[in-house]
């Protein structure tokens, strides 16, 4: 079973560049969307799968999707807390064996203005995962902006204290891990350099690799035997995030 993750930033605009040839060549049972930017009654058309999709009330802004070829037992959205809930980011799907779960966590931003609300959502998304794989494995997937170790980016001195590099976003992630979770990228590859899933459209970051592992799969550790090989697609453009994969059998 293939599992595909993807920031498009923009789906319309990803559409343009070649969005709908990438779905039919890979054929993935899930493909896990973050930043769509676009109402459902603006989405285009999507043969073969279910289609579920979590927009911000705020037009043009974040919101979620997810299409699978197999039809969950159950979807819902958001975490549940009325401040979260309103952007768009988050979409559970319940196969069963596992839950999916498809996020796009907010971003800290310039001068780290949104820093106190990103710890809260951290916090309550980690509570929210937990009581789920307490329940079954779960599945977490999406832009989770934030490179935990100074080998998920190209210049981890000079952005220390940038949004996604903080002492406290990293620290979150190993939070997180820690609670029940394995990252699988670094399951299969802990020592890959270079490695990277989002590059700025400034300064030719993505023509030298100067770029940012920011996109995750991660999975309740005791899930992890049925992950075969988790993959960063890099040489797939249409966006400044590229797509992130796992097998599972």
């Amino acid at each position: 079973m293939k599992l595909i993750s993807w920031n498009v930033n923009g789906l319309r605009a990803c559409v343009g560049k070649g969005f709908f040839e990438f779905l039919a060549a890979e054929q993935p049972d899930m493909m896990c969307l973050q930043e769509t930017k676009l109402q459902p009654e603006q989405a285009p058309q999507v043969e073969g799968y279910h289609e579920y999709w979590n927009s911000a009330e705020k037009k043009g802004y974040s919101g979620v999707a997810l299409f699978s070829k197999n039809e969950p037992k159950s979807v819902t959205y958001g975490l549940g807390i009325d401040e979260h809930d309103h952007e768009g980011r988050v979409i559970t799907a319940d196969y069963g064996e596992f839950y999916l779960v498809t996020v796009y966590t907010p971003n800290s931003q310039d001068e780290l203005k949104r820093l106190d609300y990103r710890m809260q959502w951290e916090t309550d998304f980690r509570a929210y995962l937990q009581k789920l794989d307490a329940d079954k494995p779960v599945i977490v997937c999406g832009d989770m902006n934030v490179a935990h170790k100074e080998i998920d980016l190209k210049n981890p001195k000079t952005n220390r204290r940038n949004a996604g590099f903080t002492d406290e976003e990293r620290e979150k992630m190993t939070e997180l891990l820690e609670a029940g979770f394995t990252d699988t990228f670094r399951h299969f590859y802990p020592d890959a350099t270079g490695a990277y899933s989002w590059w700025s459209y400034r300064f030719k970051a993505r023509e030298k690799n100067a770029g940012w592992r920011i996109d995750y799969f991660l999975v309740s550790d005791r899930f992890i035997e049925r992950v075969k090989d988790a993959r960063i697609l890099s040489d797939v453009f249409g966006s400044d995030h590229c797509p992130v994969l796992i097998e599972i059998e």
